[in-house]
């Protein structure tokens, strides 16, 4: 499929085998959630993987998110390169980054949700800061990509799941797209968190949303 691909197995495959023990449609071509938010959106997000009605991953995990964003400029983005993973596998050499559920400083901006989510604050829990690998893939049209590698069953076993993602809006006004929540509010109050909470907290992208089913 694609080159980056490769380049993703290359530099994760160490991580495979490492549990994490914390501790729609599937491109941007898609309609977001309402007409409205794509057309004004001043970033887009696109996801590879998984695709729509995937089955993903052996023993639930070991499956791939893998995702592109663009924005209006690489400074806005307030991204950093990291290639990172659990226990022993943060804040090495050569691209150092966190490794735990929350807000990603390497993509500040960045929420991604899986509705079947276990650990931390549930289906509301932002899983950004648990991405592997992320680097500037072309300075002409500011676009960075991120990807991880799930390494636990902690997102559901045999289920179905959908996965969210968007960028966070400029809350702050600083010009940078650095103020992701690292748990969605649930604006009201269902229990369930979706493009209607992600757009009441406030995005600057296109809400992508893809249902797959997570398989041992």
């Amino acid at each position: 499929m694609r080159k980056r691909y490769l380049l993703s197995v290359l530099s994760l495959v160490a991580f495979a085998a490492t549990a994490v023990t914390i501790t729609g449609s599937a491109s941007g071509k898609s309609p977001a959630y309402g007409a409205k938010a794509a057309a004004s959106a001043r970033v887009n997000v696109t996801v590879f993987s998984p695709q729509q009605g995937d089955v993903a991953g052996k023993e639930s995990k070991g499956f791939f998110v893998d995702l592109a964003v663009r924005y209006p400029s690489l400074a806005s983005s307030g991204a950093g390169f990291q290639l990172t993973g659990p226990t022993a596998h943060q804040n090495q050499a050569p691209f150092p980054g966190a490794f735990a559920p929350g807000v990603d400083e390497k993509l500040p901006g960045l929420i991604v949700l899986l509705s079947t989510t276990t650990v931390g604050a549930k289906n509301a829990q932002n899983l950004a800061n648990l991405f592997n690998l992320t680097g500037f893939t072309n300075q002409k049209t500011n676009e960075i990509w991120d990807t991880w590698i799930v390494g636990a069953s902690s997102f559901g076993r045999n289920v179905h799941s959908v996965l969210r993602v968007a960028v966070a809006a400029d809350r702050n006004k600083d010009g940078i797209y650095n103020d992701a929540p690292a748990v969605v509010p649930d604006a009201n109050r269902d229990g369930r968190i979706n493009a209607i909470d992600l757009t009441a907290y406030g995005v600057a992208s296109n809400i992508v949303a893809v249902p797959f089913q997570i398989s041992d």
